[in-house]
């Protein structure tokens, strides 16, 4: 059995990484291959069985999973993102959680025959727009920012919401339907308590965590550590004052934590981000290895029906109505409406109450697993094949991220980005010389004025549509700065830098190969060298490769005249020359390359 117990959870692993590399390949919700890995592993082969793998613990880990999950997500909601958003925000979740809980509950209640208790409660399991399915589906879609900060900020914030609300149903079905009263006085009992218990342990647990990390009282090798211990703590510790209210708690301490002044939740941010996606990915193998096929066939079509009136009455009404009087535009409200998925908390917690109902003997309890899967799979299915396109055609979606961001907007930087946006490719410099900043845009550049490592350009530098960096300046601590700020943002193979002056060699060798950039065209290219060829009339100049003129012939005729800097072909592939270069371009590629005239060649 313990044998079992550990290839189990390791076939867990590889199938749930390796179902995040194939969406991350064909470019669509991990959470679709996740759901269909747990019904092969699960229903279809019979080959994992969560209850008997886990027995009791099953839900409580799946808790505190959850709990790490909206934990992450909360340290993501900066309230400057929605500075101009609040009231759409707040709206949708407000009287807009109230809108869609009431649509789908009358749907509920009139397609699958639920009595208004039961149907209550799955309109509440219902209101929630998870975060482990909306993050992924923004990267994805990549919508504007106003489209992708009210997605995420209501994908997160709304599940506790929810959670709660079901929470109040339940307990309103436990207090009995032949004291109506009572029952809802003990429910408004029960609201005013986890809301109050929720908020006030959450905040407090979030000001000292940032208290403790300001004040430097930790060192960072236990940063994440005791950020992990205390998100446990006091999710158990609410939930043991009031039933269901943890999930409220963590969130609230994500929040506080993300917005207090000289807190970073960077590195932990990292950490939890990594964390997630390990177990959102189990998760979802998990609940989807015990569903029942025999429980889909009772609720047969009403299931679809109340699916496609969730996506195209309840969302839609809801988006509509909440964001009345902002600035949205219709193709902003549009994509809006559309995308709504639900995710782990959905099911999470509608797995938890059906148990808990099949306790107490609800009659069609059984069925709100698979109900609650069926709008998942369906949201998510729907959704994720069509938000991107829909995204596109509505014009609200970002532009694929070719571009490149420059450190630096002095003449090399000015020279190399001429190059790069003559063939088509998007550039952003950015410098804090107001100097070079004049020049730049005298010469049509977008650029941005500031410390490209200040908590300014965090807030203010616009990324979009950006994919590589290229640090271009004379200062070997800014581009090693550059370098290692944005490694986090782009990838390590996307960040490249300018190869360091001959009196730093010795030292830049000794440097960690794990904090240095691409160097640029090679070792012996380097800022200097480039300005001071440019100052002497060197200009870039394009060759195309073809059979006829191979990349050796372009060695022969060149020679030392020229410094290859880019390449690229018709397939939109391109290329920047690199030390330990093995890129032999071949026909149909185009070089860019800095040559010096004759008379300058040295």
């Amino acid at each position: 059995m313990e044998h079992h117990a550990v290839i189990a959870l390791s076939v867990i692993g590889v199938v749930a990484t390796l179902c995040q590399w194939f969406a991350w390949w064909v470019k669509l919700p991990a959470i679709v291959f996740l759901l269909l890995a747990g019904l092969v592993l699960g229903p279809l082969t019979g080959w994992l069985d969560p209850d008997a793998l886990f027995g009791d613990l099953l839900f409580p880990i799946v808790s505190l999973c959850v709990a790490i999950i909206l934990f992450e997500g909360s340290l993501t909601l900066r309230f400057d993102q929605i500075r101009d958003l609040q009231k759409v925000v707040r709206n949708l979740l407000t009287f807009g959680v109230l809108i869609i809980w009431a649509i789908i509950a009358v749907a509920t209640h009139y397609l699958l025959h639920f009595t208004w208790e039961l149907s209550l409660l799955f309109g509440a399991l219902m209101v929630v727009t998870g975060p482990t399915v909306i993050v992924p589906m923004l990267r994805t879609v990549r919508p504007n920012a106003k489209i992708s900060n009210i997605l995420r900020w209501e994908g997160i914030a709304i599940d506790p919401i929810g959670a709660i609300l079901a929470v109040l149903v339940f307990e309103f079905i436990l207090s009995g339907q032949n004291e109506a009263a009572t029952s809802l006085g003990h429910t408004f009992f029960i609201f005013g308590k986890t809301l109050a218990v929720g908020t006030a342990i959450g905040a407090t647990a979030g000001y000292l965590l940032g208290l403790i990390l300001r004040k430097h009282l930790l060192p960072e090798y236990l940063h994440n550590v005791a950020t992990l211990t205390l998100v446990f703590a006091v999710f158990a510790l609410s939930n043991y004052l009031t039933e269901e209210s943890g999930l409220l708690t963590v969130t609230v301490m994500g929040i506080w934590l993300a917005n207090m002044k000289d807190v970073s939740v960077e590195d932990i941010l990292d950490f939890k981000e990594s964390l997630s996606i390990l177990l959102i990915s189990g998760l979802f193998i998990l609940l989807a290895a015990r569903l029942d096929f025999a429980q889909f066939e009772a609720i047969g079509i009403a299931g679809i029906l109340l699916f496609l009136i969730i996506q195209f009455i309840a969302r839609p009404i809801k988006v509509f109505l909440c964001t009345l009087g902002s600035d949205l535009t219709w193709q902003e409200k549009t994509l809006l409406s559309w995308i709504g998925p639900r995710g782990i908390v959905a099911a999470a917690v509608s797995a938890l109450f059906s148990l808990r109902l099949q306790d107490l003997g609800v009659a069609q309890a059984d069925l709100l697993v698979p109900l609650a899967f069926t709008i998942i799979i369906g949201t998510v299915f729907l959704q994720g094949a069509t938000a991107k396109f829909l995204a596109n055609k509505l014009g609200v979606a970002e532009p694929d991220d070719k571009g490149f961001l420059i450190i630096g907007a002095n003449l090399v930087a000015r020279t190399i980005a001429s190059a790069l946006n003559n063939n088509g490719y998007r550039t952003r410099l950015t410098d804090n010389s107001w100097t070079n900043i004049t020049a730049a845009r005298m010469a049509g550049f977008d650029t941005y004025y500031g410390n490209a490592v200040s908590s300014h350009a965090d807030r203010h530098l616009d990324l979009i549509g950006l994919g590589q960096v290229l640090t271009l300046t004379p200062q070997k601590e800014l581009n090693a700065l550059a370098g290692l700020r944005y490694r986090s943002e782009f990838g390590s193979n996307h960040v490249f830098s300018l190869s360091t002056d001959k009196e730093d060699k010795e030292q830049s060798s000794r440097t960690n190969i794990n904090h240095k950039a691409k160097v640029l065209f090679g070792d012996d290219v380097t800022y200097s060298k480039l300005a001071s060829l440019i100052s002497k009339g060197a200009s870039t100049k394009q060759t195309n490769i073809s059979e006829n003129f191979s990349y050796q012939d372009y060695q022969q005729q060149y020679g030392k005249r020229a410094i290859p800097l880019f390449a690229f072909n018709a397939k939109s592939q391109l290329h920047f020359f690199t030390n330990g270069d093995e890129l032999i371009p071949d026909a149909d590629w185009i070089i860019i390359s800095l040559i010096q005239d004759d008379d300058n060649e040295q």
